[in-house]
């Protein structure tokens, strides 16, 4: 099964959690649209930090040169993204599909990162953030790929833990958590490995 990453915000994770999914169940990866950061794509950083050698990293569809919103890094570079452009790359292994920033993000002035998810037709994990407003934000992700009908196959919080925030967002949404990324003082191939010993997922 294909999956998708999405997340509430832009840079509240969603390559770390990708390159945990990829070690510990040996899912390719593919991040369709890369915007700027051509030096450290997020492409870069999951192959160096996942160990399983059933992980394949596929290329991106585009690569943008400036670090901002998709079809304004798109506008930059002459180019507009349609999403007949989009097919998951053919391999042996289930892919997992990263987007770039947040499910309303624009790719064009026709399609946002949402409109790419149903037309790949992805069930998708949703990524949160436990920062001050990040509730409003998953209800609201959440709300939104509900109403386009997108299966959702559960949740990941990332950083410093809110049991608060993160009871609140559970309740609400009847999701499950999948699993919980504390902040790492050191992430590298090994941190990521001994991550997936011990919480043995399964989606």
């Amino acid at each position: 099964m294909n999956i998708g990453i999405v997340g509430i915000h832009t840079g509240i994770g969603k390559t770390i959690c990708s390159a945990i999914i990829c070690e510990c169940l040996g899912y390719d990866y593919w991040k369709p649209v890369q915007a700027g950061d051509l030096d450290q794509t997020d492409s870069m950083v999951v192959k160096n930090l996942v160990s399983n050698k059933n992980c394949h990293i596929h290329a991106e569809r585009y690569i943008l040169k400036t670090a901002a919103s998709p079809h304004y890094a798109a506008e930059l570079d002459n180019i507009t993204i349609s999403l007949n452009d989009f097919e998951i790359p053919q391999t042996t292994q289930p892919v997992l599909v990263e987007t770039a920033g947040g499910i309303m993000s624009p790719l064009s002035d026709e399609a946002m990162n949402i409109d790419l998810i149903t037309y790949l037709q992805l069930p998708v994990i949703l990524v949160s953030n436990n920062y001050l407003g990040s509730i409003n934000h998953t209800l609201l992700t959440y709300e939104l790929l509900r109403q386009k009908k997108i299966n959702i196959l559960g949740i990941v919080f990332v950083g410093e833990t809110n049991e608060a925030s993160e009871k609140y967002i559970l309740t609400y949404t009847g999701l499950k958590t999948l699993f919980i990324v504390p902040q790492f003082e050191l992430i590298n191939k090994e941190t990521i490995k001994n991550f997936c010993d011990q919480i043995h997922l399964n989606i």
